[in-house]
């Protein structure tokens, strides 16, 4: 491996000068990482103000479909004016539900150590979720994604300190029956992973399967499970202006019981959106706004997220484009819109190309640096996304990791510490204008936590990576995956919690799992 036996000099901190069980590189610690930074603000005051505008003339004059049932008679009895599906709610309303949703909340897994905080100025990253299809150098072509593939890639989920939270499939497992796929899944994600879990909210079983599920794997009572959140679901509004039924089904059972709830509009400027950002933008904050007021209404105070996935598609092709320069901008007006309600923000980091390449990266790249310039709380998609969602991919996944370990030491304070340590002038003083600053003390004592160590990136000269054998990165980053699932060891679970989750499993399969066929 072309970093495993380097010597850590820096924002790596391992934590143990020496590697453990199990450990392949050495990676910096878990930590929740607090952006200190200002954030990017292209929005003056009166844009600001225009965009909310426009959000609730959306809401007050055209309104939004409401495919279920429950949710329009929830409207209803609210006072809002509900026609068929179209349900149309005045700003003053909206505001007051928005007022009640927390500005930052944690969640907690079965291992508290575990526990994020979502919100105020705490950035967070999540694996890949729900590609269908899988590609990595071994296979060397796009395949539909399979049970132990995604296990894999929930190995790397758990290895890799720099990933928050375990989101959606990070491979959708084909190879297994829909109607049965969670619960062989999540069982997977809460013997593989500690950390806080995802459900889809994609019908009633699914949702309160996972929920069951986690609180079985966190030894909750259900008073315990529901005193505060231990999981988190994510929707999409089916934009332009819709939310469909199962999503806000799975919501409003998930904010019932205390768990989180992210609402993420799917707006693709000139596509499901405006072709202008600020269109598309104003569309997204309408579509996430009504749902959001819709839980607050339901159970105040409930933890919500507002999320942006507000892109442009490729005029020529149609295909979606993402880490464009008006992707970044959407993400940073988001985050301007996000901190005017009140509200966490999650945003992600994606990409458009076809393979673990110099496109991946710099799209990606652009993605990660948006949501940090933004002010974003949660980033979905942070390690292994490619094909615009359609491909997981585990070298693209390590090397993103790598992204993230930079941006994590990045926001380390002591870069930018000034004290007299720090200014150094005595250092200065002592090499003056004739030496270097390599052999004295002041060096010597610090070097090895200087500056940031990559465990993917070669910073050898040419001769030095061609003698050893001219690998590319992606082919590096391959031989990191292989060795961390082959080395891998899951974190530790009671015998008797593992009885209970395998005898859940078999109990809900043996009726029959969740439904498929309508």
């Amino acid at each position: 491996m072309a970093s495993g036996n380097r010597r850590q000099r820096g924002g790596g901190r391992a934590g143990a000068a020496q590697r453990r069980g199990g450990e392949v590189i050495e990676q910096m610690p878990w930590r929740i990482p607090v952006n200190t930074d200002r954030p990017t603000e292209p929005l003056g005051t009166e844009g600001v103000q225009a965009i909310h505008d426009g959000a609730m003339r959306i809401l007050e004059e055209i309104g939004i479909e409401f495919l279920n049932d429950e949710a329009r008679e929830i409207f209803k009895q609210a006072g809002c004016k509900v026609d068929g599906t179209n349900v149309k709610m005045g700003r003053d309303w909206v505001m007051e539900m928005v007022g009640k949703a927390p500005d930052q909340f944690t969640i907690t897994p079965r291992n508290p150590n575990r526990e994020i905080t979502i919100g105020g100025n705490h950035i967070l990253f999540g694996n890949v979720s729900s590609p269908p299809n899988y590609y990595d150098l071994e296979i060397g072509k796009k395949v539909s994604g399979t049970r132990a593939q995604c296990a894999d890639m929930l190995r790397l989920t758990q290895y890799f300190n720099c990933i928050h939270f375990a989101g959606g499939y990070p491979v959708e497992p084909v190879d297994v029956h829909a109607s049965v796929r969670h619960l062989d899944v999540v069982f997977d994600k809460m013997t593989l992973t500690d950390k806080a879990a995802h459900a889809y909210s994609l019908g009633k079983e699914r949702v309160e399967d996972v929920m069951e599920m986690v609180k079985i794997a966190g030894g909750l009572t259900e008073e315990e499970f529901q005193s505060k959140p231990h999981m988190y679901t994510n929707i999409n509004s089916t934009s332009p202006l819709k939310h469909d039924v199962p999503m806000i089904d799975g919501c409003l059972r998930c904010v019932r019981r205390g768990q989180a709830v992210v609402v993420t509009p799917f707006t693709l400027a000139g596509a499901m959106a405006p072709v202008t950002m600020s269109g598309a933008v104003t569309l997204s904050i309408a579509e996430a706004l009504s749902a959001i007021a819709l839980f607050q209404y339901v159970r105040a105070g409930a933890p919500c997220v507002i999320g942006t996935f507000t892109s442009n598609v490729d005029m020529k092709s149609g295909a979606p484009a993402f880490g464009t320069p008006e992707y970044m901008r959407a993400t940073q007006m988001t985050g301007q819109m996000a901190r005017f309600y009140g509200l966490p923000m999650r945003a992600s980091g994606v990409c458009a190309a076809n393979v673990p390449d110099g496109q991946a990266m710099w799209e990606t790249s652009n993605s990660l640096w948006s949501a940090v310039q933004s002010g974003t709380n949660i980033v979905y998609h942070a390690a292994g996304w490619l094909e615009g969602g359609l491909i997981a991919s585990p070298e693209k996944f390590v090397m993103d990791c790598e992204v993230l370990q930079m941006i994590q030491r990045y926001m380390e304070p002591e870069i930018t510490a000034t004290g007299p340590d720090e200014i150094a002038i005595d250092a200065i003083k002592e090499v003056g204008a004739q030496g270097h600053f390599f052999g004295i003390q002041h060096t010597q004592d610090r070097y090895e936590k200087a500056f940031y160590q990559p465990f993917v990136s070669d910073w050898r000269n040419f001769e030095a990576w061609e003698q050893a054998g001219a690998e590319w990165t992606a082919e590096r980053a391959h031989r990191i995956f292989k060795d961390i699932v082959n080395n891998f060891e899951p974190p530790a679970m009671d015998a008797g919690i593992r009885e209970e989750l395998e005898a859940f499993v078999d109990r809900r399969k043996s009726e029959g799992g969740a439904p498929t066929d309508f």
